[in-house]
């Protein structure tokens, strides 16, 4: 078993071997992070598109921060890709798995993804490897699935035979590489070795707080409380949000009264994404297996799964309103990327969007400058090449990402491009309401109950 003053030394580290099995966004960003550390670092994933682009020190992800960071780590040898399970597992040292569960048409998690990389490392495991779980997992996954799996396909025990931890990274959708070096890593171990060799190596990827908790189960729950929290508290303002529109009230203003008192937070309305409503998922699946039910969380996916259906109207009534019939209409949306200035499509609710919009008979297209015509039309939407080109004789203006860009919108401007009459759709709160309707359009947004005064 490696010895944990090794990993607080620099050169120690570079002897050091370490696999990242799953080396999507958050997976790739934490290898790079490990081979700037000074560990010798494997990224293994099976998608072979993914590992020819690492090979060659392209990030398969849109991510300018990573890059760089990439392409130095793979030209001075301390990073290399392969889809070859076994033989980096065979020379690993540290295994970190990020391998999480899909959320089936039912809601309910599949692990099988989970379970056969288990058993491939399983395997070709040697003794005293430490194996780190950072996948979203509902709490007993590690010391259950994890754990049984790697036994019996190794032959060895957790504890005696290798070292075995889970650890959770408070982060969100759209991080950057400062994110997830600054965000503190919470984990927990099967016995004390594992957890004296865990808290050493993480020291390695954070300058945040490495908090170790009394057990595995606690990790695993951390992730998943932060996201039904979030998840809960947004649906709570999404309501009220649609409460603000019918009662004519600005759902700005009052959030902005009840959040300077010290007993209140109010978020704003959100489109909420993927990490959020699958964790929100796996624990409702635990819940339901332990025969209880988490009758809050429930609610708050309801809503929250339900109000892209919200926005759906928010444009049909728009375009009523301006005397256009919703059908055959053409709508631009502004923005694809899963937050504000942050160059990162996974885990939008954008293809959803526009999926939902397409089936209502819309005509849509997308902007986002962020992103290439040639990204976007890669990564399979109905690009337009410039803001003024995506403008021109369009019905409709879906604001639906808040970028610092479009807050600078030329309004004069794109009334004179786009048909008449024409419409605004601000679901991000960029431009001012009155200042839109003051240029002749017709006003919507999300809590924004204005109009109706």
């Amino acid at each position: 078993m490696i010895d944990e003053n090794d990993l607080n030394i620099p050169e120690n580290r570079r002897k050091i071997v370490v696999s990242v099995v799953g080396c999507e966004r958050l997976g790739l960003v934490t290898a790079c992070l490990l081979a700037e550390a000074g560990f010798k670092v494997f990224c293994v994933h099976p998608d072979q598109s993914i590992v020819n682009h690492v090979t060659k020190g392209l990030s398969p992800f849109p991510h300018p921060e990573l890059e760089s960071l990439l392409a130095r780590n793979v030209s001075e040898s301390r990073l290399s890709a392969t889809t070859d399970t076994r033989d980096a597992v065979t020379n690993s040292d540290i295994i970190f798995l990020y391998v999480p569960p899909e959320i089936n048409e039912k809601k309910k998690p599949d692990y099988s993804s989970l379970e056969k990389v288990c058993r491939d490392v399983g395997l070709n495991l040697h003794p005293g490897v430490l194996i780190i779980l950072e996948s979203d997992a509902a709490p007993g996954t590690t010391e259950t699935l994890v754990k049984e799996t790697l036994e019996t396909a190794s032959g060895l025990k957790a504890g005696n035979g290798f070292a075995l931890a889970y650890c959770s990274t408070q982060v969100t959708s759209g991080i950057g590489l400062q994110d997830v070096v600054k965000y503190s890593k919470v984990f927990g171990a099967i016995d004390e070795k594992s957890s004296d060799l865990t808290k050493a190596f993480l020291r390695n990827l954070t300058k945040g707080e490495v908090v170790q908790v009394s057990n595995i189960k606690t990790a695993e729950a951390t992730k998943l409380f932060q996201s039904v929290y979030q998840d809960a508290n947004t649906a709570l303002a999404n309501e009220l949000a649609h409460f603000c529109e019918r009662a004519g009230i600005d759902f700005l203003e009052v959030q902005k009264v009840v959040n300077s008192r010290s007993l209140c937070h109010l978020p704003t309305p959100d489109i909420v994404g993927r990490h959020v409503s699958d964790d929100s998922y796996l624990l409702i699946d635990e819940a339901e297996n332990l025969r209880i039910k988490l009758h809050t969380a429930m609610l708050a996916r309801k809503i929250n799964d339900g109000f892209l259906n919200h926005v759906l109207h928010l444009v049909k009534d728009a375009i009523r309103s301006s005397g256009r019939s919703a059908r055959r209409s053409r709508i631009l949306i502004l923005g694809v990327s899963c937050r504000p200035n942050v160059k990162e499509f996974d885990d939008s609710f954008i293809r959803e969007l526009i999926e939902l919009l397409r089936n209502k008979g819309l005509l849509v297209k997308v902007y986002d400058p962020l992103f290439s015509y040639k990204e976007l039309t890669d990564l399979g939407y109905p690009a337009e090449r410039t803001l003024t080109s995506g403008v021109k004789g369009m019905d409709c203006l879906l604001i639906a990402v808040g970028h610092e860009r479009f807050r600078r919108l030329n309004l004069r401007r794109i009334g004179l491009l786009m048909r008449k009459p024409s419409s605004i759709v601000d679901i991000s709160y960029v431009v001012d309401a009155s200042e839109v309707e003051r240029k002749g359009f017709t006003y919507r947004g999300l809590g924004r109950g204005i109009w109706t005064r």
